[in-house]
């Protein structure tokens, strides 16, 4: 045997320990040094929680607390955070509001000041979204706006912004119309012969709502977006499930049971999106009027930006781009706004004083006439309810964030690796900022608007806060006006008795059990 090739075999062998001992380093320091140094500097800033437990850190308390909240109802009540964040408001029960607990080797650090909320919210490029932070396999559901940072989503956000000017919104009032008079005519015949009738309006408003963003995404070709729409739901609980444990890098390229479904459904999604965008292609090229929905509008939007800088496509957004956005478009149009009018049909539905003013408000305004912007631009009582019960169900129940590198917040050095819970749930009921009454329903609050309902609006966060502001807030509160004030011309409604109060967290903050409720015909 030579020595040139004992001296080689030699050489590979040192390169192969150097490379198993950088391996196990960076994975000892993923899942022990970097926690432990992380927790001591937390600890030492004044913050308190649970200590680091190795690799799974409170995961399985976390899973724990949910299964066992999830397990039973609750009295009808608006102190939710016990249920809906259980293990969130079990560590800031215990250790205040300067907590952290563990997300696997991540520390997430709760944020409860309204001003370090503005900070936080407002720092975009500091701090960032966490979803492939924590999840990746989240992409497959939705990779659009909501999770770029950066360049790439200045040029989404830029791009996208033209579909959701007032201007644009308004064209879309009689969509709105259209997909909630389908629904409201159902009603109708149900109770036409008793004069009543009990059914769980959830259902009915998820797919309303399905309906109406189907049609305003997509236009003409909107029963494919039904299509869509039932695909993402059955991929949205598939990614679900996934969070609910610690994610170990590159699992996501394992051939799984569920990491193959997810994909599957990803890919049809995909397809039938491509084969909307190539049919929309087809009707610019030859010179069809431009339509009103908002694919069609971002597709000009981003086709005019590429002119604008001299047909070069690497400033506009590619196809894959565009998919991405659309899929976002249910996820945050569908959900958003079906859970906001579910929550508000269970208020008023407990609190028939409020449900009358509002009665009274749309008769006032519109009489028994089909509602218009401008009369829904007019609805103050209804805009009270509205705001009060995104304050006490807040879709989102908590935002997230993730520190990219160090950074000062007030007096705070968080290091890089740290995640930020922002408990939307229960900063919007925290009694110093909102009063004694701050569980209890007064949409009265609001009357002066948001400014004066609360001790600091940067409170109020339940589309979010700065330049990241949900983009489809106006088209969220457009949509929820329209619905309601057309239900209230037709019925009065109260709870029923087979109604379980049990709000809990899936994308949004839902029922648990549906909403059972009684119809009354007007």
């Amino acid at each position: 045997m030579s020595m040139s090739y004992v001296g080689a075999t030699i050489s590979i062998w040192i390169i192969i320990v150097v490379l198993l001992l950088l391996l196990g380093w960076k994975l000892m320091d993923w899942i022990w040094l970097r926690p432990k140094k992380l927790e001591k500097v937390l600890i030492r800033q004044g913050f308190a929680g649970n200590s680091y437990r190795i690799l799974y850190g409170d995961l399985k308390d976390r899973a724990a607390m949910r299964e066992k909240a999830i397990s039973k109802p609750m009295n009808f009540s608006n102190h939710i955070a016990p249920r809906v964040i259980p293990s969130v408001h079990h560590t800031i029960q215990n250790y205040g509001k300067n907590s952290f607990m563990w997300l696997g080797p991540i520390p997430r650090v709760h944020i409860m000041d309204p001003e370090q909320l503005k900070i936080v919210f407002s720092l975009i490029n500091d701090f960032q979204k966490p979803t492939r932070n924590l999840n990746p396999l989240a992409k497959l559901l939705a990779d659009g706006l909501l999770n770029h940072e950066g360049p790439k989503w200045v040029k989404h956000r830029k791009i996208i912004n033209p579909a959701f000017h007032l201007e644009k919104l308004k064209d879309m009032v009689p969509t709105f119309y259209h997909s909630c008079n389908e629904m409201v005519r159902k009603w109708e015949s149900m109770v036409s012969v008793e004069g009543s009738c009990e059914l769980d309006v959830m259902p009915y408003l998820q797919t309303m709502t399905a309906d109406v963003i189907s049609r305003t995404a997509f236009g003409s070709s909107y029963e494919k977006g039904k299509e869509i729409f039932k695909l993402q739901t059955e991929l949205a609980d598939l990614v679900i499930q996934s969070t609910f444990g610690i994610y170990i890098p590159g699992w996501r390229f394992l051939p799984t049971k569920s990491n193959n479904k997810m994909k599957e459904i990803s890919k049809e999604i995909t397809t039938l999106i491509l084969g909307i965008i190539n049919e929309k292609e087809k009707s610019m090229k030859t010179g069809e009027a431009i339509q009103t929905d908002l694919l069609s509008i971002l597709m000009e939007s981003n086709l005019n930006e590429i002119k604008q800088h001299g047909n070069n496509k690497d400033i506009g957004m590619s196809i894959e781009d565009v998919i991405d956005e659309c899929k976002l478009f249910y996820i945050a149009g569908q959900e958003t706004t079906a859970t906001l009018l579910v929550w508000t049909m269970i208020l008023l539905s407990s609190y028939s004083e409020w449900q009358k003013q509002a009665r009274a408000e749309v008769f006032e305004i519109f009489g028994n006439k089909k509602p218009d912007y401008d009369g829904l631009s007019r609805l103050k009582v209804i805009t009270m309810i509205l705001n009060e019960v995104l304050r006490l169900y807040p879709p989102v129940s908590m935002f997230a964030r993730f520190v990219k590198k160090e950074t000062r917040l007030g007096n705070l050095t968080l290091l890089a690796g740290v995640m930020l819970g922002l408990p939307t749930v229960l900063i919007q009921r925290d009694p110093e900022l909102w009063g004694e009454d701050a569980d209890e329903f007064k949409p009265e609050r609001f009357s002066e608007g948001v400014s004066k309902a609360t001790k600091n609006p940067g409170a109020f966060v339940p589309f979010g806060w700065g330049p990241r502001i949900c983009i489809g807030l106006n088209f969220a509160m457009i949509e929820a006006k329209m619905v309601l004030s057309m239900i209230l011309q037709r019925f009065s409604f109260e709870l029923s008795s087979s109604y379980t109060h049990a709000p809990t967290v899936t994308m949004t903050t839902q029922p648990q059990h549906g909403a059972h409720i009684i119809l009354h015909k007007l």
